[in-house]
């Protein structure tokens, strides 16, 4: 009977010991897993608005959010006051408002186009390029957003495009000091821009620009 009772005790122990290392290896990998976490792009919509948005939240959010997943990013999406963007059929509820963005807590910034009626930034979008510069974070603009870039001072001596000519352009002294080059699609340094979204695809005969502007700012961060 002790002896049985021995080997009862003795067993169990036996077999703790022999496990062990496994259970801590086991542990290890579940903590390395828990701690490496996606990295995080901003996708920030700029305040104003959009001839269509419904084309805008599909056709250019979508395909940013959705290009940004299947590369590996988590995708976190703010607007100036955090409130939904409602459209026919689509219904957009963002992750955060502009006044709790940390720039710190992002790989890179990217903006779908949003036009503006009187195509100012306001002081808060323009503190958010410039923060995001000075970090040395990759940010990408398509149309409308490329008034926060020029109007944050960050296009100078960059090449960038735009739906105008560069006559045309001249009006805004916000771009005075950038380079024009076109109505495609383009990166200098760590700036990507767009000259062409979703609705002037559509409604201008353009080529829109949405994926080729998300692939090279997914280079960009990875560069």
């Amino acid at each position: 009977m002790k002896t049985r009772k021995l080997v009862t005790w003795v067993i169990p122990i036996f077999v703790f010991i022999l496990l062990m290392p496994f259970h801590e290896e086991f542990s290890v990998k579940n903590e390395a897993r828990a701690s490496k976490q996606k990295p995080k792009v901003l996708l920030f919509i700029r305040k104003g608005i959009c001839h269509n948005i419904e084309l805008m939240l599909k056709e250019e959010v979508g395909v940013m959010t959705s290009m940004l997943e299947e590369a590996g990013f988590e995708v976190i999406v703010a607007t100036a006051s955090g409130e939904p963007i409602e459209a026919q059929t689509t219904k957009l509820m963002p992750d955060l408002e502009l006044a709790d963005i940390k720039v710190n807590d992002y790989v890179g910034i990217i903006m779908p186009c949003m036009a503006k009626p009187d195509w100012q930034a306001s002081p808060e979008e323009i503190l958010l390029v410039k923060e995001a510069v000075a970090q040395g974070k990759p940010i990408a603009a398509q149309y409308g957003a490329i008034f926060i870039l020029a109007e944050a001072g960050v296009l100078v001596g960059k090449k960038y495009t735009y739906f105008f000519d560069p006559h045309w352009g001249v009006k805004y002294k916000s771009f005075v000091g950038a380079i024009y080059s076109g109505v495609g699609v383009i990166r200098d340094g760590n700036i990507i821009t767009s000259a062409n979204c979703p609705y002037a695809a559509r409604y201008y005969g353009r080529d829109d620009g949405t994926s080729e502007l998300t692939k090279l700012f997914i280079e960009t961060i990875k560069d």
